[in-house]
């Protein structure tokens, strides 16, 4: 007869040190329905997996229960290691006596009661489970790029690239984003207008794209591999069907004039001769001659941080590129007269993209001079602007009086971040910016599958950041798409429909949209498509009719009895 084989991990000493892992092994062995018990260092690694496999291959075992790290650590490792040799990965258990034993329980005897309750909880668990079985999706091999900058243009071309058709939705008349009013870039290796003017050209010329601007989506219906999207034209609304969307739409920038959280003592709006780095961007590109209200400009000072690193309001958030650009900036001006005074007065001089510290050091060779303060106002003094800042170097309050004020506004989520957010599922994160599923393993992707984050909507970014962002996220997008499916997890929602009273708490406490009443009953229904299994339904639900597979309610309470067995 069948039974269940426990593995017991010492995880080198995080386990073995606090917990005795022997002792635990032998009260298992001869236990009911237990057929095999063993204890090893590292089952993790390929020796460890072997010895599991090689116990699969041996027969008579029919359940698994693992005792190890977290599951977020190996589920998956082990859960590929029983299907490899015929075992159904979800007839498989995995105890945590790492985090929630070893490591938290000094003392040995106590730590390794509690390792054996746990155990005794997973087994009891596993004996109730049953297998699944994972389906796939068809997906629609288009992609739907929202945003046409740098970030949303370069998806566009590896997309279009890889064979694959494109649909780039853009809100603006023209594209580029804000790169088009950018004249030179450290990043770029100089100018940005040929290189963007090129990558424009190339999605334009593609027979795979098509280019919608003057265009916003304002619907979304369907499931991950097969959307429907709804878009606002000048010529009224248009459907496109997509199995993936990238979401480029790139980021707004702090107003100092702004009637909520603004800095009137700044005097931007009011004198022409206080203006912002998009401003003074095309002061530097329009000619040789820089004059402001028909004065020329002899001496500027570059404010940072206006509207960054700042926490009593919403941008707290360091922008990033500021610093760069105010460093550029100023070499370029400087450079065109070498007899201007030029100052930056900034809190922390952050220049870390490839060419920013070599144009700092430039600049400081040439006469830019680098204040370290903060600025608290500007006023008139005559024809002169005064700014007056702490010096936070000597911690005295400073006057400087210059010709131009060039403010240095940060980098903010766009006005529409919160629709676009409930839009596409995706997540926003502390900053207001789109938040990525996981920074170092997900970057490009979001909670929602099939919608993926490149560019600046995500966070500020440099211009081949950006980039490079739209690339990672068309390379993720064309995966399900090349393929034509997508995989469907097992481990969704159900209800049932003889328990279920049509009353709607479920669909309404689902995050994902995933739950919805049937046409031809009073009953609700999932679309695994859509269901994550994060069991909200579940705890919804008052007539106990939608459970989580893999989580039943007898699976769980089975679990919880055999602690206090």
């Amino acid at each position: 007869m069948k039974g269940a084989a426990l593995y017991i991990c010492h995880c080198g000493h995080n386990i073995a040190a606090t917990v005795d892992v022997a002792d635990v092994a032998k009260s298992f062995e001869g236990a009911p329905g237990v057929s095999v018990v063993r204890h090893y260092p590292y089952l993790c690694s390929r020796p460890g997996q072997e010895l599991i496999k090689n116990d699969l291959k041996a027969g008579g075992i029919s359940r698994v229960v693992i005792a190890a790290c977290s599951p977020r650590m190996h589920e998956k490792t082990f859960r590929k290691a029983v299907e490899s040799e015929g075992l159904n990965p979800y007839l498989f258990n995995h105890v945590n006596i790492r985090e929630q034993c070893s490591w938290v329980h000094p003392e040995r005897d106590e730590a390794t009661a509690k390792a054996k309750e746990l155990l005794r909880g997973g087994l009891e668990r596993v004996r109730l489970q049953e297998p699944l079985y994972g389906s796939t999706a068809e997906v629609t091999p288009r992609a739907l790029v929202v945003g046409g900058g740098p970030a949303g243009l370069s998806a566009t071309a590896q997309l279009a690239g890889q064979g694959l058709e494109v649909v780039l939705c853009e809100r603006e008349a023209s594209l580029g984003g804000r790169a088009a009013r950018v004249g030179r870039s450290f990043t770029e290796g100089g100018e940005v207008g040929p290189w963007l003017d090129k990558l424009i050209e190339k999605v334009y010329e593609s027979d795979l794209v098509e280019v919608m601007t003057g265009a916003e989506v304002v619907g979304l219906e369907g499931a991950p591999g097969s959307f429907s999207v709804t878009m606002k034209t000048d010529s009224g609304q248009e459907t496109r069907e997509t199995g993936a969307v990238i979401i480029a739409t790139g980021s707004s920038l702090y107003r100092p004039d702004d009637p909520e959280e603004g800095r009137p003592e700044l005097g931007f709006g009011e004198d022409k001769r206080i203006i912002t780095q998009e401003d003074f961007e095309g002061l530097l590109r329009g000619g040789e001659l820089i004059a402001v209200d028909g004065a020329p400009v002899d001496a500027v000072a570059f404010l940072q941080c206006i509207g960054s690193r700042d926490k009593s309001a919403k941008g707290s958030h360091c922008s990033r590129i500021c610093c760069m650009t105010s460093v550029r900036q100023a070499e370029d001006f400087k450079t065109r007269y070498p007899k201007a005074r030029v100052d930056v007065i900034y809190m922390d001089l952050r220049a870390y993209a490839r060419g920013a510290e070599e144009a700092y050091e430039a600049a400081g060779r040439r006469g830019v001079v680098f204040r370290r303060g903060s600025a608290s106002e500007i006023f008139k003094d005559g024809e002169e602007r005064v700014v007056a800042f702490e010096d936070t170097l000597n911690g005295e309050a400073a006057r400087l009086k210059t010709d131009l004020v060039v403010l240095a506004c940060g980098a903010r989520p766009r006005e529409d971040v919160r629709e676009v957010s409930r839009l596409f599922g995706a997540a926003q994160g502390p900053d207001g910016f789109f938040q990525e599923a996981h920074p170092k393993l997900r970057p490009s992707e979001t909670a929602s599958d099939g919608v993926y984050l490149a560019g600046a909507c995500q966070a500020p970014k440099t211009i081949d950041e950006a980039v490079t962002s739209g690339r990672a996220a068309a390379a993720k997008a064309a995966l399900p798409l090349l393929r034509g499916w997508t995989p469907i997890d097992p481990v969704v929602a159900e209800i049932d429909d003889l328990a279920c009273v049509g009353c709607g708490l479920c669909a309404a406490a689902c995050p994902f949209g995933a739950i919805s009443p049937m046409t031809h009953r009073a009953v609700m229904r999932v679309n695994p498509a859509l269901c994550k299994g994060c069991g909200a339904c579940s705890a919804a639900c008052p007539s106990k009719a939608a459970t989580l597979k893999h989580f039943r309610p007898d699976q769980l309470l089975a679990e919880v009895a055999a602690f206090s067995s």
